[in-house]
């Protein structure tokens, strides 16, 4: 036996004590859905600790397996390996092989073998077929032995029925699976910060569906094709997303008329927020999420995200309090979505917006201005104008895992 595989990895899923067996079922789930279609060759199986990805008979599915396993969020390693019979010779087979492979300009480069026994019943131990293995690819290979830093690192694992050699491993999105945390709506700009926010909380285990607020009838559709693509991007962590399109320009005006005057761009978030939590709990979200960071613009002060807040009924959720500008950006570029962001579009958040905002608001001085609005009302008529679209998790944009990256895995 000989076929190549992927080894999914997770780290925080190993904390959970008597729930961890529901959390690595969700994890199991997300990986088929990613690999759904790629027809029925692909396998997805549970090992202790491990998930092992494998196209038996379709070794051009392995750069594809690998990809898309990247992006599979609970997943804190990734590691291509061969999986072979149980016994030494063949592991001795298969790290000759990928040993070489991982150096095929001859170079002589310091290696390491770490082999670990997940079955105890296996007649050597894990030093005994570390000194096995590293003796082989001495002697055949030439290469110095360097346990303290190694250029390249030969995993060895025993489990019950094989053995998994591993000569590579990337990091993994980490986090805990998508869904095991529930649901939340995503308030999604076309800026750079809530697309960022949307992926934290899937870290965090929550699947994830979006509202974005255009100006339309007053703007055009430049800012809804540009959401389209951030959940397009953003739907490849999670399989899929839906996307509501709430044309907001109207609503806007109407403020605008009942004199809210410096108020304006915090009574609008508060009528985006009390939107979107109507349509949240419309359709089984429990929580809503935002991009905000504390201090980033002047409706970030503390009392005006106080003053918002209170108009949500779930709880409103802002994984990027705490982030700057530039942390934020650098994240953006990261996923994939800094580039959509910088794209031009009509922002609905600067349409009527006034010369000066108000930084120290309350509730009770909202309140009166949207008694004058019948916000009630406005957010009916926003729910009734709102379109829904599914967004597919377009597992063709996944990122591919480069031909040669270093073997420690950084943070995700």
């Amino acid at each position: 036996m000989r076929q190549a595989c992927v080894l999914l990895k997770h780290g925080e899923l190993a904390l959970k004590g008597r729930n961890r067996g529901r959390f690595e079922q969700q994890l199991m789930d997300n990986a088929r859905r990613a690999l759904h279609d790629l027809g029925p060759d692909v396998r997805v199986r549970r090992r202790r600790g491990v998930i092992v990805l494998s196209a038996p008979g379709r070794p051009d599915l392995q750069p594809e397996l690998l990809g898309r396993a990247r992006e599979v969020i609970g997943v804190s390693v990734v590691q291509p390996a061969l999986r072979v019979d149980r016994t030494s010779e063949a592991a001795v087979v298969a790290a000759l092989e990928l040993a070489r492979a991982a150096r095929p300009d001859g170079a002589r480069p310091r290696f390491a073998v770490r082999a670990r026994r997940r079955d105890k019943d296996f007649p050597l131990t894990s030093t005994e077929l570390n000194v096995l293995i590293g003796a082989a690819i001495g002697a055949e290979l030439g290469w110095p032995v360097d346990l303290g830093d190694p250029d390249v690192e030969v995993a060895v694992e025993v489990d019950r029925r094989e053995i998994f050699v591993s000569a590579a491993r990337y990091a993994g999105r980490g986090g805990l699976p998508v869904g095991c945390s529930g649901r939340a709506l995503v308030l999604l700009s076309g800026g750079f910060d809530s697309p960022v926010a949307a992926h934290r909380a899937m870290r965090r285990g929550l699947a994830c569906d979006f509202v974005h607020f255009t100006g339309a009838p007053l703007t055009g559709p430049s800012s809804a094709y540009k959401a389209y693509a951030l959940v397009r991007r953003l739907a490849r962590f999670q399989g899929g997303a839906r996307l509501w399109i709430v044309p907001l320009g109207r609503a806007q005006k109407e403020l605008s008329l009942a004199g809210a005057g410096s108020l304006h761009v915090i009574a609008q978030r508060r009528l985006m927020v009390r939107t979107a939590d109507c349509l949240a709990r419309l359709h089984g979200a429990h929580a809503l999420v935002t991009g905000d960071s504390l201090g980033q613009v002047s409706s970030q002060t503390l009392s005006n995200l106080a003053t918002v807040e209170q108009a949500a009924t779930l709880p409103l959720l802002r994984p990027l309090l705490t982030w700057d500008k530039e942390e934020i950006m650098a994240e953006a570029d990261r996923l994939g979505t800094g580039q959509i962001s910088r794209l031009p579009d009509e922002d609905c958040c600067s349409l009527l917006a006034p010369r000066s905002v108000a930084t120290r608001t309350t509730p009770s001085g909202l309140e009166r201005l949207e008694r004058r609005l019948a916000v009630e009302a406005t957010v009916e008529n926003l729910l009734a104008r709102a379109r829904l679209m599914h967004v597919p998790s377009g597992p063709e944009e996944a990122s591919r895992a480069p031909a040669r990256e270093p073997s420690a895995v950084a943070a995700s």
